[in-house]
């Protein structure tokens, strides 16, 4: 199969799929969703991206159909069944298919969705360019919810203006991309915006800062503000797809390229990491 489409329970090509117009997610958006990558078939940090769709169905009320066990399970099922090896994998829960009511359905069982395409992750070693845009998302940035207008027009500003990401900021104050973190070397100390309400704690985050504790690399976790971004040794943007990406502009402006030994290091570590992680032999 060349990608794969999954809809409680029923599987197919894609472009063949098709899901109900009473689905929630078609009138509100109201869902979650989380996505990796997948190398020879072994789905990487499904453990973690597993937990944190647990959790944002928690945080809106939503049951998830399974066990995180059964899930895991269905997952690496269906990556097995697209031919190419290295894969996007997203999954999402939506909380009913319903007459449409702001009200939450009763007795409905939510819908869980799976879509599989060939993709690999990025090269880690090309700068990206960025512009920063005001904040103005909701206040559950937490949550990897299916409500991304905010997001979808960021990242449209973005490549009209030939640049790779939007970088969000409230005021002054820097806190993710539409959709990536973005994290700062100063002075030598990682630095990246504590894991509130305002940002979607990374899985690719929480890797980076696992891996500069690892690498001796102080982090702090704190808010900064684009002054400092403008101003840091560098700018890392950071995704499941995008391990430890440097930002060359923002804005139009050139930025970073001060700190390159330590960007080499988290980027060696990282990547080594999950090739380790998605080696045959570790499936």
């Amino acid at each position: 199969m060349k990608d794969l489409g999954y809809y409680n329970g029923k599987i197919g090509l894609l472009d063949e799929m098709t899901v109900p117009m009473l689905d929630r997610a078609t009138s509100f958006g109201d869902g979650i969703y989380d996505a990796t990558y997948a190398r020879n078939h072994i789905i990487y940090n499904l453990d973690e991206h597993v937990d944190r769709f647990f959790s944002s169905a928690a945080k809106l009320r939503m049951e998830v159909p399974m066990a995180k066990g059964e899930l895991s399970g269905l997952l690496t099922e269906l990556v097995r069944m697209v031919d190419d090896g290295e894969q996007f994998v997203y999954f999402q829960l939506t909380r009913g298919t319903a007459r449409r009511n702001h009200i939450f359905p009763k007795d409905v069982k939510a819908n869980l969705w799976v879509m599989l395409t060939p993709s690999k992750v990025k090269d880690n070693t090309v700068p990206v360019k960025l512009i920063t845009v005001e904040d103005t998302r909701f206040l559950h940035c937490d949550v990897k919810t299916l409500n991304l207008i905010p997001s979808v027009m960021a990242s449209q500003a973005a490549f009209e203006a030939g640049c790779d990401e939007a970088v969000f900021c409230r005021g002054e104050i820097v806190t993710e991309c539409a959709h990536s973190n973005v994290s700062i070397i100063e002075n030598g100390k990682f630095i990246t915006h504590p894991a509130n309400n305002l940002i979607l704690s990374g899985i690719a985050r929480s890797n980076l800062i696992k891996t500069c504790r690892k690498l001796g690399v102080p982090v702090i976790e704190e808010a900064f503000t684009k002054e400092r971004l403008m101003n840091a040794d560098e700018i890392i943007v950071s995704s499941s797809g995008s391990f430890c990406l440097s930002a060359s502009h923002i804005d139009g402006v050139k930025v970073g390229g001060r700190s390159p030994e330590i960007l080499a290091r988290l980027r060696r570590e990282l990547v080594d990491d999950f090739e380790r992680s998605t080696d045959v032999q570790s499936g």
